[in-house]
């Protein structure tokens, strides 16, 4: 499952668009299939539960997140940092804190996360920090190598999606990290964390 936290609506193009779909690309490479959903096409309301009420499409969104085994969020950076739907993906996501089990583990253990960043400004390592840290809290784990990212010149008009082709290095990383995800996934199913 890959959050899409672009600004953009639908059909504008967006750099983290396709730069989840070449995440998405990868994993399909090791059996793993996906989907991605573009954030702000749906009605996802601000909050820290796991359904706000009154027409709030989070619900739809997280039981998604809860059915895979793998989650993918990439985000634009803006200013330096993840995107304000980045932001609100991660606080609507901490609701998971409160959400166990029948043996007391929280319904992320045993989920692989991993981390895409696009811009035209320095801040892809800050931005896949603070995701890394986010993602842990609420019970992700992030496999080594877990993250791609692409940034372009700093206060220049090039983005991701106007490069062709995708240079070696953003590829490289992002071929290594799907990688890591799918390997990680299938030893946590076979393996799960104990029960508290």
């Amino acid at each position: 499952m890959t959050l899409n936290c672009t600004l953009k609506r639908s059909p504008a193009e967006s750099s983290s668009e396709l730069l989840g779909s070449q995440v998405l690309l990868e994993l399909l490479g090791h059996g793993v299939k996906g989907e991605m959903v573009r954030i702000v096409d749906h009605d996802v309301r601000f909050g820290v539960t796991t359904d706000e009420g009154d027409g709030d499409e989070w619900p739809k969104l997280r039981e998604k997140v809860l059915a895979a085994d793998i989650l993918v969020i990439v985000t634009p950076i803006w200013l330096g940092q993840p995107s304000a739907v980045c932001k609100m993906v991660l606080e609507r996501l901490d609701a998971e804190l409160g959400e166990t089990d029948d043996q007391g583990r929280l319904l992320t253990y045993g989920k692989v996360a991993g981390i895409g960043v696009v811009g035209n400004e320095d801040g892809a390592h800050h931005v896949t920090a603070e995701l890394c840290q986010a993602l842990s809290d609420v019970g992700f784990t992030i496999p080594a190598a877990g993250s791609t990212y692409w940034v372009g010149e700093a206060m220049q008009g090039v983005d991701f999606k106007d490069l062709d082709p995708t240079p070696d290095t953003t590829a490289g990383t992002t071929k290594t990290m799907a990688r890591h995800l799918a390997h990680l996934a299938e030893l946590l199913r076979e393996t799960p964390y104990p029960p508290e």
